[in-house]
């Protein structure tokens, strides 16, 4: 038990009692999880996974830990790009992975991935185990997002790649204002709408809310000791790409 308390929403929760809340929340919309993701981002989601690519360059050889990996698109991207690669995706919530082993895509590269549960927190592999280290719209999702990165640079090799694909903050104040009446007042009806769970995307907008701005973040990949820390905005800082390495 412990008295620290964290967001989970627009909620003040205790430390100890979130993962257990973000489990159920995820377990609840597993097979919903893609539509939910359309219904985020409008679907251009799709499009930020392709630039986070772009900017990585997968190569053959690599390994990849794929950090709140869901359903497994990024780690199908990673290796369709990089050829003779391998992906381990993880993720706090069993339910996601089964989902993705169900895909079309798991079928056909079975040989170069894994599915693991695991905490980002406290990852269940070796140090220096990993080239690349992703983890993208998972981030705000944990508990404390520091520990998180410092164990990103743990498994990560010397030479080894951070990049992390989050919602994120708008530059101009009146556009941020515009995206959030969107926010808070469409994307919870469209949840009730399509996936009948109202309540799931409330906490997702919230979310995105309470989440550190795109240069309070790039100090915390330094402070995790991520070196060339850079970041690029994505659709006017409705996202952000953030990039670091093990050096």
């Amino acid at each position: 038990m412990t008295d620290k308390t964290t967001h989970f929403g627009a909620r003040t929760v205790r430390e100890d009692e979130k993962a257990g809340m973000v489990r159920t929340l995820f377990s609840d919309v597993a097979n919903k999880y893609d539509v939910m993701n359309d219904v985020m981002s409008m679907g251009i989601h799709r499009v930020w996974k392709e630039a986070m690519m772009d900017w990585l360059a997968p190569r053959a050889g690599q390994r990849l830990l794929d950090m709140a990996g869901g359903t497994g698109d990024v780690s199908f991207k990673f290796l369709k790009r990089a050829g003779q690669a391998h992906a381990t995706v993880c993720d706090l919530t069993e339910g996601m992975l089964i989902e993705g082993r169900k895909r079309a895509e798991a079928a056909q590269m079975a040989d170069h991935l894994d599915w693991v549960v695991g905490d980002a927190m406290n990852l269940p592999f070796d140090d220096n185990s990993f080239d690349v280290y992703t983890i993208s719209f998972g981030i705000r999702n944990v508990t404390r997002p520091q520990e998180a990165l410092n164990e990103a640079y743990r498994v990560l090799r010397p030479g080894g790649r951070l990049m992390v694909l989050e919602f994120s903050q708008l530059p101009n104040p009146m556009m941020q204002k515009a995206y959030d009446l969107y926010s808070f007042n469409v994307i919870p009806r469209m949840g009730q709408v399509i996936a009948n769970d109202r309540d799931s995307y409330q906490y997702l907008v919230e979310s995105i809310r309470n989440f550190p701005d795109q240069e309070t973040f790039l100090d915390m990949v330094r402070a995790a000791g991520f070196e060339q820390a850079k970041y690029r905005n994505l659709t006017m800082g409705i996202a952000a790409l953030h990039s670091g390495w093990k050096l």
